[in-house]
């Protein structure tokens, strides 16, 4: 079958060990997370899990269920690239004498849509957020530049279709729970 990426969105209680235990299911099936992100919800004491994987449509459903299973688990569920808008926001560190030698650096900045975020007498921090592929962009143009740190968040993602979170979860808990 053919390998592509998915997000599963998963909602949990706010409990110690829930990601220990969504991570287990990964160990167990030799599956990598590409990417992952945890944050609170719009729902008080309901936690986000946004995680990123590379496989089959099977395994993906697969994996989705699993969770589902888990006691403190919500609700989990699986979207193609295409039925969420997604974002990474990345960190890029570099010399302040960068800016010396020209406006070269500068435009690139402008170029990629990045801004400086920090400027201290040694280095300055940019901030790009985007795809992926654009943030690896943006840290190989800067290279040549002397990047001193770089860091990419997690995916974080929204479904495309026009649901309430809170709804959602409260449908799925019902129907699990008949």
């Amino acid at each position: 079958m053919e390998k592509r990426k998915f997000t599963i969105s998963i909602f949990s209680e706010d409990r110690i060990g829930v990601l220990h235990s969504i991570t287990i299911i990964f160990t167990r099936r030799k599956l990598n997370i590409d990417s992952l992100n945890t944050s609170e919800s719009e729902t008080k004491g309901v936690f986000r899990f946004t995680l990123v994987l590379t496989t089959d449509l099977d395994t993906a459903k697969k994996v989705r269920k699993q969770i589902n299973k888990l006691v403190d688990v919500l609700g989990a569920f699986l979207h193609e690239d295409e039925e969420v808008v997604h974002r990474e926001i990345a960190l890029y560190k570099i010399a302040t004498s960068s800016f010396y030698n020209g406006n070269e650096v500068e435009q690139l900045l402008r170029f990629h849509s990045a801004r400086i975020i920090r400027v201290e007498k040694e280095y300055l921090v940019i901030e790009k957020t985007g795809w992926k592929e654009e943030t690896q962009q943006l840290l190989s143009d800067l290279e040549p530049f002397g990047v001193i740190e770089f860091i990419r968040s997690g995916r974080i993602a929204i479904s495309k279709v026009w649901t309430n979170t809170h709804e959602e979860v409260t449908k799925y808990e019902q129907h699990h729970n008949d």
